[in-house]
């Protein structure tokens, strides 16, 4: 079965990433893209991990995990080798509200992360749900090719511009306009 898509707000919303080595500084760095409210937990925590951390004044935990360590976060992603760990603590989180993902582990999993790109507040996600992460990352990198840097900037104006203008059709029409433009000079074709 597919994954549904959804956006989540991270905005107060505690994560606890459990490793930190390569796999955990992958989605470290993801994850940072929407929060820093980001507490890692590992037994060895890699110098690009450490130094990620640092940079964001993240918090760390250097020590094993230990059951109810998930208590007061809200999404958990388990980014280590060990597949029991992975299985352990989407168990314990089951009488709870908390989303585990087990990296490379869909069977431990409540949500998957998405290849995406983003644009400012365009954020455009890829998603085999797990069938083939490789191909959503290189129809990502197609379409990073065709989505312009200058999007972020648009779509600025078009956020300012919603708090500026009256609501109503004259606005609308105006928002179309300004999207279809946008959209013919940037995007060959359209």
């Amino acid at each position: 079965m597919s994954y549904f898509p959804a956006f989540i707000q991270l905005e107060e919303k505690r994560i606890l990433l459990v490793g930190g080595g390569r796999i955990a500084s992958e989605k470290l760095e993801k994850l940072l893209d929407f929060t820093t409210d980001i507490t890692i937990l590992a037994t060895k925590i890699s110098d690009e991990v450490s130094e990620t951390a640092s940079r964001h004044s993240l918090e760390t935990v250097t020590r094993e995990y230990r059951r109810g360590d998930i208590e007061g976060y809200d999404i958990v992603v388990v980014a280590t080798d060990t597949v029991e760990l992975h299985r352990e603590i989407f168990e314990e989180s089951r009488d709870s509200r908390i989303m585990v993902n087990s990296v490379d582990d869909t069977a431990y999993c409540d949500f998957i992360f998405p290849s995406y790109l983003k644009r400012g507040d365009l954020t455009i996600a890829f998603s085999t749900s797990g069938a083939s992460p490789a191909f959503a990352k290189h129809i990502r990198r197609y379409f990073e090719n065709i989505v312009p840097e200058s999007t972020s900037a648009f779509l600025d104006r078009m956020k300012s511009l919603r708090n500026e203008l009256p609501k109503g059709e004259e606005r609308m029409k105006k928002f179309d306009e300004m999207v279809r433009e946008f959209m013919k000079k940037n995007f060959p074709g359209k």
